[in-house]
């Protein structure tokens, strides 16, 4: 379906909204159900981290294959999105998504049990191909249950504190149930998770698909997929490796190629899988340039605040985890009053506001020095900058979704999905790597400090610029 405009900008974009509408109790049970599945795909990209070392000596696992732990789940969890959002778009959502949750669970037990290394990263890659089904297909579920509006945002604002806290609590759950039970009980939870979500679904969630169904775009399936995969590992290596292996270069570029085919692809397609059109709208463009930046450039503050409290403070796992727990309850404040905001301030605004309050917040820490005062710092300025975090994330959700017919909501969502997994994966790569590489990790740390701020502010300028040309 192609979409007639690229200027206009669905109301609810941009414009205050009336009060926040009650929930019924059935809209209840579904938002639990899909913000379950949510949280526990995010739960998964974090639990793990902290257990790769015990893992590593019970499974035989040397330091170097440890990264593919990480990358088995990556690569088919944001290589499959686009594809399985629209597959969802075309078969039925409901039924893509009952699949996934069971292939997820099923590849959780699976990891729980493995007895070597190529069973537990079999485990790994069918968890990620599972949440690369769940993720689109929840979220469109999500947009379609939902009517655009108050009810959808807050919806949305509930999935994205969700989302944000299962990475949060990820990071602190790991530590503690790998010293005390060990690292399988890490997949054990994830598997727990699985049995609770799959038999409430199928009674509560309706299924939905474009009434047409026209043929998959398959050209443009196969190019897509293969670049995603491509650009996944060559990221996903270069944040251990560095960029300068001759197999990250040659994916590197593979992806670059693959994706620049997949544009030419769609331009000619009679029935694309992304369409153009709604590539070129505004709205769709910069939420989603909004969404990646405040995406790849959190997951690498994370990341270097973990090896400044670590390396530099002393600070223990244990303490570390307590910083970042702060981050999860203001994630918490802000999920609960971002949709508020939203409604009074619009979407665009909104989005715009939080990356500029996250710039700012990351900027802050420029001022951390060796004192120990300044794990204080570190914990106000974190989760402060997570609360405008997550208002970026729940404003660029509303901002790309507003306005796109329900026949196409699994490919804006999986627009959406796509960009938070790219976001992820590409900020330490990108960044942290000049605080791993440098000589003086303190001043390393200031560098990408620097870097990420001025990326952050950068975004909020230009993306402000965007949506509001897009409002003429």
């Amino acid at each position: 379906m192609a979409i007639d405009t690229t200027t206009q900008t669905s109301p609810a974009a941009d414009t205050a909204a009336p009060g926040i509408p009650r929930l019924s109790t059935r809209d209840k049970l579904v938002l639990f159900v899909l913000c379950a599945a949510q949280f526990m795909v995010a739960l998964d990209f974090s639990v793990l981290n902290v257990a790769l070392p015990d893992l590593g000596r019970d499974l035989g696992m040397n330091t170097s294959a440890l990264q593919w732990a990480v990358t088995a789940f990556a690569l088919p969890s944001g290589g499959f999105l686009l594809l399985f959002g629209r597959v969802g778009d075309l078969f039925g959502r409901r039924r893509l998504f009952l699949a996934g949750l069971a292939l997820f669970g099923a590849a959780s037990l699976l990891s729980t049990l493995a007895w070597d290394p190529a069973s537990f990263l079999a485990g790994r890659a069918l968890q990620g191909l599972g949440a690369a089904a769940i993720v689109p297909t929840g979220m469109s579920l999500l947009t379609t249950t939902f009517p655009e509006g108050p009810a959808r945002d807050r919806a949305l604002g509930i999935s994205g504190t969700l989302l944000s806290l299962g990475f949060t609590v990820g990071m602190v759950a790991g530590g503690t149930l790998t010293d005390t039970f060990g690292w399988r009980s890490t997949m054990a939870l994830l598997t727990l998770f699985a049995l609770i979500v799959l038999p409430l679904a199928p009674g509560l969630l309706p299924e939905s698909r474009t009434p047409d169904r026209p043929r998959l775009d398959v050209p443009g399936a196969v190019t897509v997929t293969t670049g995603l995969l491509s650009l996944i590992y060559a990221l996903s290596t270069a944040a251990d490796h560095g960029f300068g292996r001759p197999d990250v270069l040659a994916a590197l570029a593979a992806g670059l190629l693959l994706l620049a085919a997949f544009v030419l692809v769609e331009s000619r397609s009679a029935a694309p899988l992304v369409s153009l059109p709604m590539l070129r709208r505004r709205t769709v463009a910069w939420g989603n340039i909004g969404g990646l930046v405040t995406f790849s450039m959190m997951s690498t503050i994370v990341f270097v605040l973990t090896l400044y409290l670590q390396e530099i403070l002393g600070l223990s796992a244990f303490e570390t985890g307590l910083v970042f727990g702060f981050q999860g309850v203001l994630s918490v404040v802000a999920g609960t009053l971002a949709p508020k905001v939203i409604g009074r301030l619009g979407a665009r605004r909104t989005l715009v506001g939080s990356l500029a309050g996250q710039g700012a917040l990351t900027a802050s820490l420029l001022l951390l020095n060796t004192h120990l005062w300044s794990a204080w710092l570190a914990t106000a300025a974190v989760a402060l900058a997570s609360m405008c975090h997550l208002g970026a994330i729940i404003s660029y959700g509303v901002t790309v979704t507003s306005g796109v017919p329900d026949a196409e909501q699994g490919l804006a969502t999986g627009l959406v999905t796509s960009t938070q997994q790219v976001g992820i994966t590409v900020g330490i790569p990108l960044l942290g790597v000049l605080a791993t590489t440098s000589g003086d990790l303190l001043s390393g740390v200031h560098t990408v400090i620097a870097l990420d701020a001025a990326i952050v502010l950068g975004a909020a300028l230009l993306t402000g610029l965007g949506l509001r040309r897009s409002r003429a």
